[in-house]
């Protein structure tokens, strides 16, 4: 009998990472808690349970002030207050991949979107997504969906986003993306399957296909496992599903028949090792058992295998390493890293671990040379694509600009980033990235044609979105920012306050009178402000930056009263009169009737902007803060003192002198209030 064990068989990252935070927490801390399984495996919570770690299964039942771990499917954002009011530590186990669905779910609430969920809806990864949204569609297949839109027609035309499981299949989510497309007008669509759970179920598939049996190994409550064993149900007659070594019948199989074996996410190594082990007792000839594989990587070596080793020695031109093996290995110091600076002494030390791949086995000589950085590009190259996989953010340094883009260096790996990924806007040179060091999201990776795409508007985005939601849910009136300048129009200046944008009126930008914002702030600056009002319904924000602690009408008031003689400047002009800036900040009106002894059609005639005249204080409104001046009130009784008189003297048409009351309210009507 040949038995076959997938690769693919066993944890996914985002489990294997889950239970590694468990353990690990499970060792340190007391009381130690878990919410719900950590993952859908009963073998791998009863080790747990044993380690120290309880169960509970509600919020209400984990203690005050003990460390909490979240299990891999996420919780939704009511559980985090939750626990958070408790006083409890709280220890993040939820996939990257699933926390990245909850950032989508809550984005699109912050957008007004409607979110749709494809998926079982009693599943704990569900519930999860549903905790981030409000009043969220969830829909088991592409049937159900479009069933609900058919007479939901009113629905359709929302603003709407759509995500889906993790562990979804192909099929179901491309049939419901292909009706969400033909049924809504106004919708967002984001392919959330996990890589690793395609290609779990793909090569399951193509075992099932080409062997007699299969046995699929994972908890009864697992999904993914569930659905493994649908897959090659559908495709071999003879597919078992077992949760370990104690459910397996060997006399179940017939003699000469090819098995396969593959594992849910959630399965442990071990446990799969005590299956291959049970079938290895059975005299069965298992290809790639553990214990194979373990030999083939010791004892085999291969042009191109990566192998792990003991320095031994090290001399000017090599590094000596024990394989563990009848070989002696070393790495020409050329093969150890390309930065010709770096001193052998700095990277490597006798007795360290390293790890390297094969170049060259020489049997005849019992000696094989071995290269350290083919294997780190080979890493960085599997890294890559792991970040790919897993949607996760990777930082690198812009090595050069090119017409289409640019080009980041990542862990060696070249990454092209196209302009419309660089978040530089079209008519700003992208020369302002070079040499720095950025954050990327990989979308593409062809190994095959050594090309990798990156997006660092992705991780922009995702950043702006995680502070904007920071703001929101913590922006007050009166609360103080330190904010970026963004851009400038001519009604003022808008500002980033970490993900939002507020707009600073040019009214609120100075107590002196400008008239562009420019004259106070640029693009770039760093500035301090402080909130007026917001709506977060419309996501606007008025912002305000004069210092209130310096208020020009308390100074004014200190140093000025009604009848002072005082200079002041002409900073716009109107068909009624002239405002002018009697100190920074507060203005008053000299009202055409004021502007001089005679008779004026326009305040052109008289004065223009930027004049500095001498005024009289006629009149201060203290309730409204506005202040009247009068130039003609100078003129007035410079002429009186000139004649020893109380009068004015005007000039009459026919030349003569003519004595007139100091009251002008029958040439001029009386001049309206000022403005601050």
């Amino acid at each position: 009998m040949k038995v076959t064990v997938a690769k693919t068989a066993g944890f996914c990252y985002g489990v294997k990472r889950a239970v590694e935070l468990a353990e690990t927490t499970a060792q340190a801390e007391r009381p130690c808690v878990m919410l719900g399984p950590v993952i859908h495996n009963q073998a791998v919570i009863h080790r747990l349970e044993g380690m120290g770690m309880t169960v509970a299964e509600r919020v209400e039942a984990v203690p005050a002030g003990a460390t909490v771990v979240l299990r891999s499917h996420g919780e939704g954002r009511a559980v985090y207050q939750a626990l958070e009011a408790k006083g409890a530590k709280i220890v993040d186990a939820t996939c990257p991949n699933v926390s990245r669905i909850h950032l989508l779910a809550r984005t699109a609430q912050e957008e007004g979107r409607r979110v749709i969920i494809i998926g079982a809806a009693g599943h704990p990864e569900i519930q999860a997504i549903a905790g981030w949204c409000r009043e969220p569609l969830i829909f088991q297949d592409g049937q159900a969906l479009a069933d609900y839109f058919s007479t939901h027609g009113e629905e359709a035309k929302k603003p709407l986003t759509m995500l889906c499981q993790t562990t979804s299949t192909q099929e179901v989510w491309n049939f419901c993306a292909e009706n969400a497309k033909k049924l809504c007008t106004n919708i967002k669509i984001f392919d959330t399957i996990c890589n690793a759970t395609c290609a779990r179920q793909s090569e399951a598939q193509r075992l099932a296909l080409q062997n007699d049996a299969v046995i699929v190994i994972g908890g009864r409550d697992s999904a993914n496992t569930k659905r493994l064993y649908e897959l090659c149900g559908a495709l071999c007659s003879h597919t078992v599903w077992i949760e370990g070594p104690d459910e397996l019948d060997m006399a179940q199989f017939e003699k000469g028949a090819c098995v396969a074996v593959t594992a849910g996410a959630s399965t442990p190594a071990w446990i799969i090792k005590e299956v291959n082990d049970k079938m290895n007792e059975e005299n069965m000839v298992i290809e790639e058992s553990f214990e194979e594989m373990l030999e083939k990587s010791i004892k085999t070596l291969h042009t191109g295998e990566k192998v792990t080793g003991m320095v031994t020695a090290i001399t000017p031109t090599e590094i000596y390493v024990d394989l563990g093996t009848k070989h002696a290995g070393y790495i020409p110091v050329a093969e150890l890293t390309d930065d010709p600076t770096v001193k052998v002494e700095d990277l490597v030390k006798v007795g360290d671990e390293i790890e390297t791949c094969v170049v060259r086995v020489n049997d005849a000589e019992g000696v094989v040379t071995l290269s350290k950085k083919r294997l780190d590009s080979v890493k960085s190259w599997d890294d890559v694509e792991k970040a790919s996989e897993e949607h996760t953010t990777v930082e690198g340094v812009v090595t050069e600009e090119n017409k289409g883009g640019v080009v980041v260096s990542v862990k060696g790996v070249r990454v092209f980033v196209p302009a419309s990924q660089t978040g530089i806007p079209r008519d700003q040179p992208m020369t302002e990235l070079l040499k720095q060091k950025v954050k990327l999201r990989i979308t593409e990776v062809n190994r095959a044609r050594r090309r990798v795409v990156g997006s660092i508007r992705a991780v922009t985005a995702a950043e702006r979105a995680e502070k904007a939601a920071e703001v929101w849910n913590n922006i007050e009136e009166g609360k103080r920012y330190r904010g970026v300048v963004k851009s400038l129009t001519s009604y003022g200046a808008f500002v980033d306050i970490g993900g939002v944008d507020g707009m600073v009126h040019v009214s609120e930008l100075s107590w002196s009178r400008i008239k562009h914002p420019s004259e106070v702030v640029n693009p770039g600056d760093e500035v301090e402000v402080y909130v007026i009002s917001f709506d977060p319904e419309k996501r606007k924000i008025s912002l305000g930056m004069k210092d209130k602690s310096q208020d020009p009408w308390a100074n004014f008031v200190d140093s000025c009263k009604v009848d002072d003689t005082v200079k002041v400047r002409v900073v716009k002009l109107m068909t009624f009169g002239a405002f002018a800036e009697v100190v920074p900040g507060v203005d008053g009106l000299i009202h055409i009737s004021q502007l001089a002894d005679h008779r004026v059609d326009k305040p052109a005639d008289v004065v223009k902007e930027g004049d500095e005249v001498e005024v009289k204080i006629t009149d201060i409104d203290y309730d409204k803060k506005k202040v009247s001046l009068s130039i003609r009130a100078l003129l007035d009784e410079a002429q009186r003192t000139d004649d020893g008189e109380d009068g004015a003297v005007v000039a009459s048409a026919d030349g003569e002198s003519t004595e007139v009351a100091p009251d002008f309210e029958a040439e001029a009507e009386e001049a309206p209030a000022t403005e601050e």
